[in-house]
């Protein structure tokens, strides 16, 4: 009789099937933006950067920054890629995991290119619930959230912008976001949603690693104040402040 396969198992030692990459050609600590045209931002702030692998929408480059060794992997859009990505970084040695992605604000004052750190996220997806019940926080790193928080603000300020604090949620249905759901959410006094946080936490917790998130705000879901009557350079701006701020808690925690 066949046995059935253990997928807790699988890949350990090897190439990743999804994301490309073997282990001992990464760091400990990733960047994880989700568009795989980002990952060359993060590389921007990177000397000797190596391109390791890019298969389906996981890209991955590698370099250093004032003395870390960084990596910087997309996860693609929503729940299911991210954990697939976190789960097979963390089989190639990855211990930490930077949130850099793109959110949109649920509170009024928010203004495009601000930045948002996440002190949680609301389980709003179907893949965490296949790792643990709904009554389970899905809690970043309390050390790397408080890092990223100050980093962040520091950032901010000097480039004249704002950075904000407070849950979040990762929803599944872009186009499925309804005025009502917005508003709901926005009286539950949720900071942020986007789409891949819940799942990086989610995975990080049980295999006993390290998580947080920094985004930058893409649009104004209660204010009315969209990417799409914006010119993109608030929003890139906001993305490269971001990537500062993870590359600077990766350095001050020696991720």
């Amino acid at each position: 009789m066949s046995t059935p396969v253990d997928k807790s198992q699988a890949g350990i030692g090897a190439r990743q099937y999804h994301i490309g990459i073997a282990p001992g050609e990464v760091s400990s600590v990733a960047l994880l933006p989700g568009d795989p045209f980002r990952v060359p931002f993060v590389a921007e702030f990177l000397t000797d950067v190596k391109e390791v692998a890019h298969n389906r929408e996981h890209r991955t480059m590698t370099g250093w920054y004032k003395g870390r060794h960084i990596t910087a992997t997309s996860t693609g859009m929503g729940c299911p890629s991210t954990a697939i990505a976190v789960e097979e970084l963390a089989r190639v040695g990855v211990t930490s995991f930077i949130r850099v992605g793109s959110s949109g604000a649920l509170q009024p004052g928010i203004a495009p290119g601000d930045l948002l750190v996440s002190e949680g996220s609301f389980r709003n997806d179907g893949t965490t619930d296949a790792y643990l019940p709904k009554g389970f926080p899905a809690v970043p790193d309390l050390a790397l959230t408080a890092s990223l928080d100050r980093n962040a603000r520091r950032i901010a300020e000097a480039a004249g912008t704002q950075s904000f604090t407070g849950i979040s949620v990762s929803d599944d249905a872009f186009y499925a976001e309804t005025p009502e759901w917005i508003g709901e959410l926005n009286r539950m006094g949720i900071l942020n949603v986007e789409m891949e946080a819940s799942a990086m936490y989610i995975v990080a917790r049980l295999r006993g690693l390290r998580a947080g998130m920094v985004c930058a705000c893409s649009s104004n879901l209660v204010d009315g104040t969209s990417l799409y009557d914006h010119a993109n350079t608030a929003l890139k701006d906001g993305w490269m402040r971001s990537i500062e701020a993870a590359l600077e808690t990766a350095v001050e925690l020696e991720l």
